[in-house]
């Protein structure tokens, strides 16, 4: 049977819902409450072990009952808790011998648990020979793959844009703008109203990065689709790049008041509530956390989501789309070979269709029986046009960047850096091996 779902500390996940992340700022260990040891010694039972972050818990249980339909032998113990905590704890145990059979894993290059940073250290089993990874597209090769092998299992892509309140706008009269220039006039008007234009948690530090993560696909890759090799190169930085332009612009927001007040004092659930509730317009989120944001208010259908614009042209809108979180195989798990036949059920057509759905995400593969969350609507011409970019991170060299930019993104919220000082931290990241 599946055992009840708790989590890595045996408590609740109830409570920790949307904890989807594109990154993840890093924990201490010695943080950590005792009782972790306990449940990270459950997998000598036979029972697959299984760690995920808490915005996997509804698609994986429901999975894992489909799965256990046909396969009624196996045994699942699950345990789901926020990015935080699972870039350190589950990194220390698959380090030191006491990994879970199947766990969370991050796409690209740009987190200690990205998927390239555990295939480099050997720590992941090789997915190669399953069918469905013939039909990731090559232009994510990069999430999914490294040195031509596949160890990530995804569902598809998730995009970022602005969740936001369309109760909020139609009081106000307004419409999601399309270009730079009528952002800056509706969030203009909608502070005029006493409304908090644009909910910032970056008390959470992944949520510091989704700002920049909107801004810089216009400012940087419609101009530039060569960037990420040039920086690989060493024949670009951050400093002298649209970088700056995206960091101006996201200074911007906050010198003409266009924030909550304390960003840095306000997190990821109150940065939910305030749009949920109405007290402010918009968040600048990942599309997989919409169900958070959903289930935040008794109206759902008052939250919908448009794309962020960085742009000047309305004809020319660039967006991010990147790989969502996924799970991966460890090499070491006491039950690897149960693990792998798993993942080989979710990479069925119908499971990733069933998952990407969960999340708000676009499978990557498509059929007639994928199903995209409406509020995604438009977002996809701007992706069928080609005109979408990967997160940035999964192309960074190492697990020092993403951090670094958290801590430069909040640093310039506090008036601590400027714009070239935030974009200096991060080029000295890059520039470390990894």
């Amino acid at each position: 049977m599946i055992t009840g779902s708790r989590s890595l500390f045996g408590q609740s996940t109830v409570s920790r819902r949307g904890f989807l992340r594109i990154g993840g700022g890093v924990a201490a260990v010695a943080a950590l409450p005792l009782s972790l040891t306990a449940c990270s010694s459950s997998g000598g039972s036979g029972k697959v072990r299984v760690v995920g972050v808490a915005d996997q818990q509804k698609p994986m249980e429901e999975l894992l009952a489909a799965y256990k339909q046909t396969q009624s032998d196996v045994d699942f113990s699950t345990s789901f808790a926020p990015t935080d905590q699972v870039q350190t704890v589950v990194r220390t145990q698959l380090a030191g011998g006491n990994a879970p059979d199947l766990h969370v894993l991050y796409p690209g290059n740009g987190s200690a648990m990205s998927m390239a940073q555990l295939a480099k250290a050997g720590l992941l089993a090789d997915l190669s020979a399953q069918a469905w990874t013939k039909d990731v597209p090559s232009g994510l090769d990069a999430a999914y793959r490294s040195e031509g092998k596949t160890f990530l299992y995804s569902a598809g892509s998730s995009v970022i844009g602005a969740i936001y309140n369309k109760k909020v706008f139609a009081q106000a009269g307004l419409q999601p703008p399309k270009t730079w220039a009528e952002l800056l006039d509706v969030c203009a008007q909608l502070k005029a109203k006493g409304i908090v234009p644009i909910a910032l948690g970056a008390q959470t530090p992944w949520v510091t990065q989704l700002i920049t993560y909107a801004l810089v696909p216009s400012a940087v890759y419609a101009k530039n689709p060569g960037f990420d090799d040039e920086m690989a190169s060493g024949r670009a930085k951050f400093r002298g790049s649209g970088w700056a332009d995206a960091l101006t612009k996201y200074q911007d927001l906050q010198k003409r008041g266009f924030f909550n007040d304390n960003p840095n004092g306000t997190t990821y659930e109150q940065q939910t509530s305030m749009v949920a509730t109405g007290k402010a317009a918009m968040a600048v989120q990942v599309s997989a956390v919409l169900s958070s944001f959903r289930q935040a208010t008794s109206t759902p259908d008052d939250l919908g989501m448009f794309p962020f614009p960085g742009w000047d042209d309305a004809g020319q809108p660039w967006i991010p789309a990147g790989t969502v979180v996924g799970l991966g195989v460890s090499a070491r798990g006491k039950n690897r070979d149960k693990a792998l036949a798993f993942v080989d059920f979710l990479g069925r057509q119908e499971n990733i269709n069933r998952w990407a759905a969960s999340v708000s995400a676009i499978p990557f593969k498509r059929d007639a029986s994928s199903t995209i969350d409406p509020a995604l609507a438009d977002f996809l011409p701007i992706i069928d046009a080609d005109h979408a970019v990967p997160f940035m991170d999964q192309r960074w060299p190492n697990a020092e960047v993403q951090p670094a930019h958290f801590a430069a993104v909040q640093n310039l919220l506090a008036g601590k850096t400027d714009v070239e000082g935030a974009l200096g931290q991060m080029d000295e990241a890059y520039g470390k091996k990894s």
